[in-house]
């Protein structure tokens, strides 16, 4: 994850541990954990896009995939794959497969698809697969850097984060579902080196998109003013729903019902997870390390938050590399911040989680 800092957003780092960074943790861990113990799912080899390069996913049989699932990638040494597996943390299974990086994984409304990025054979693009891992088809062609990416309710868009053309900031895109049609949403033209926006999602109604923004960065690349930014789903009216010299992380989250925002707040390794109004009042903070607590927080530092489809529910990430593990957990918990519990196996370095 890049915590309290943005530093890929800057400029044009468009290497794997920029990525893993971004979904994961800033620190390279001394020990890799192990990938997913599942058997892969079958994943038909890809129909990319004209300039996609990745190798073509072994043949094998396809699983069912029943019930309600949450979505992350697990990284095991230079390779990042997607897995998913029920709610009850039961039937792990691996939909990705091939050289390189698959990350950032998103549900479609509808819970048919899965939008993610990935850069088997070049830059980071937005891929979409079917929920058990078949027809992985290629989006995006920027040639830059595309991120995170969130499917429109109606399934006809894509917003995403990425870097294009000679643009070096990170900015938010939208994109038709043919991968036509490329719109930038935000601009730091006029602001500084360090300025960049990341991190989008839409509103369960597709009016608004919720994203993360800075300012600048410092010397050390930690993001100046780095806060939850709302604005229109065409790009109008952008401005800011949080405030507070504390940085705010990925990924902010949507519930169900439109009326609350879920995001990461926190310095360095001392995360919690927050949950606020939709329009940016009633802050409180529902897990994670509280602030002033000593750096790297040993119960381990919290981002990337999911809501479940009933919005009784979040699922998110627990870092404990700060403390000397090579451990990245998925966890799930009450929306209220009780009844938390480890979904994944361990150890494990896994990427931020989407619900089914």
């Amino acid at each position: 994850m890049l915590r309290s800092h943005l530093s890929p957003l800057r400029g044009g780092l468009m290497t794997a541990v920029v990525v893993l960074a971004a979904c994961g943790s800033s620190a390279t861990p001394a020990t890799q954990a192990p990938a997913a113990t599942a058997a892969p799912v079958a994943t038909a080899a890809p129909t990319p896009a004209a300039s996609a390069s990745a190798s073509p996913a072994p043949s094998v049989a396809i699983v069912p995939l029943p019930g309600e699932r949450i979505a992350y990638a697990v990284r095991a040494g230079d390779t990042s794959n997607i897995v998913s597996q029920l709610a009850d943390g039961s039937d792990l299974v691996q939909l990705t497969s091939g050289p390189g990086h698959h990350l950032c994984a998103a549900f479609s409304a509808d819970a048919s698809q899965i939008a993610y990025c990935a850069s088997a054979g070049g830059p980071f693009e937005i891929w979409t697969m079917q929920a058990d891992g078949t027809k992985q088809t290629q989006v995006t062609s920027l040639g830059g850097r595309a991120l995170f990416p969130d499917m429109s309710p109606d399934g006809s868009k894509f917003v995403f984060a990425g870097t294009e053309g000679t643009d070096e900031h990170t900015e938010v895109y939208v994109v038709d579902a043919t991968g036509g049609n490329l719109v930038a949403l935000t601009s730091c033209a006029d602001g500084k080196a360090g300025c960049a926006n990341d991190y989008p999602a839409w509103s369960p109604d597709g009016k608004k998109i919720v994203f993360t923004h800075q300012d600048d960065a410092d010397a050390d690349d930690a993001g100046i003013n780095q806060q939850i930014w709302i604005m229109n789903a065409d790009g109008s009216k952008a401005h800011a729903l949080t405030t507070g010299p504390e940085p705010k992380d990925q990924l902010a989250d949507w519930s169900p019902d439109g009326a609350s925002i879920a995001y990461a707040s926190g310095k360095g390794e001392n995360e919690g997870i927050w949950i606020m109004a939709a329009d940016g009042s009633k802050p409180r903070q529902v897990s994670g390390c509280k602030a002033g607590e000593a750096e790297p927080c040993a119960a381990g530092s919290d981002f990337g938050p999911a809501w479940s489809p009933d919005g009784k529910s979040i699922a998110f990430l627990r870092d404990f590399q700060a403390t000397g593990k090579a451990d990245r957990p998925v966890f799930v918990m009450n929306a209220d911040g009780t009844g938390q519990r480890r979904l994944s196996p361990e150890p494990i370095l896994a990427a931020v989680p989407a619900w089914r």
